[in-house]
């Protein structure tokens, strides 16, 4: 049985003095990670505090991004070496923000997922949708090309501990969720390419989440869809409320 997962994605939002705040916030108000698993991914600069005024809580503290090399001359990067170090466990890899506003390619992404394995931490591996592709009916082809890239090189046993989310670009930060059967749609694709690339078994143990203007009131119906196993929330996550009543959707079927 696959735990559902749900994350939230700061992005560059708040500040260190509010994400203790946040955390202090929804202390005791999670659910049961044997139930439940929960993650916010935050900016490296709270990660840190985060991680040190996070301690008996069950969330996870996960990284918005990193590099694909542990050290360098490469100003300005996150290192993924440094993330293990600190404690970070999950990574975002392949946001569609990161492919759009920074030019990330498949080829990018692959070595930044193969840099957090090779960390020993989990990527969670976005991958995109453009809303021109859709109306061209092309979809199926461009949702299955970026998982097939991203997971060029990763063994069975790393890709049973991958977490996938489908984010439509078109859908995130506009308001406008896909509907629940274009979501299990793009989720139930994304289920079948690891089985074609791995097997069943190994495509029945990764959770895929979707994420695209995600909040408490409609993530029922779209976590009731039978191949999606969580959600990657933006603006919903900023607020300890909002979040915590995301989490605990179980409570509101």
């Amino acid at each position: 049985m696959r735990i559902p997962f749900i994350a939230g994605n700061w992005k560059m939002n708040l500040s260190v003095t509010e994400s203790v705040e946040f955390l202090d916030a929804i202390r005791g108000k999670l659910p049961n990670p044997d139930e439940v698993q929960t993650a916010i991914a935050a900016s490296p600069l709270f990660l840190e505090t985060m991680l040190r005024n996070n301690q008996g809580s069950p969330l996870i503290i996960s990284a918005e991004n990193c590099f694909y090399e542990d050290e360098g001359a490469y100003t300005g990067e996150t290192s993924p070496k440094a993330l293990a170090e600190m404690g970070i466990t999950h990574v975002i890899v392949g946001h569609s923000e990161r492919r759009k506003y920074f030019n990330e390619t498949d080829d990018v992404i692959n070595k930044k997922v193969q840099a957090v394995f090779r960390n020993h931490m989990i990527p969670i591996v976005c991958c995109d949708e453009t809303m021109g592709r859709r109306e061209s009916s092309n979809h199926i082809s461009w949702v299955v090309s970026q998982v097939t890239a991203a997971l060029k090189g990763v063994d069975i046993e790393q890709a049973r501990q991958v977490i996938i989310a489908y984010e439509p670009s078109w859908a995130i930060g506009s308001g406008k969720t896909a509907s629940t059967e274009e979501a299990e749609e793009g989720c139930y694709l994304i289920r079948q390419t690891i089985a074609d690339l791995y097997s069943d078994e190994v495509a029945n143990q990764v959770r895929v989440l979707y994420g695209g203007s995600v909040n408490d009131d409609n993530a029922n119906k779209i976590l009731a869809q039978k191949d999606i196993d969580g959600v990657l929330a933006g603006g919903a996550s900023l607020k300890p409320d909002s979040f915590v009543r995301l989490a605990n959707f179980q409570e509101n079927n």
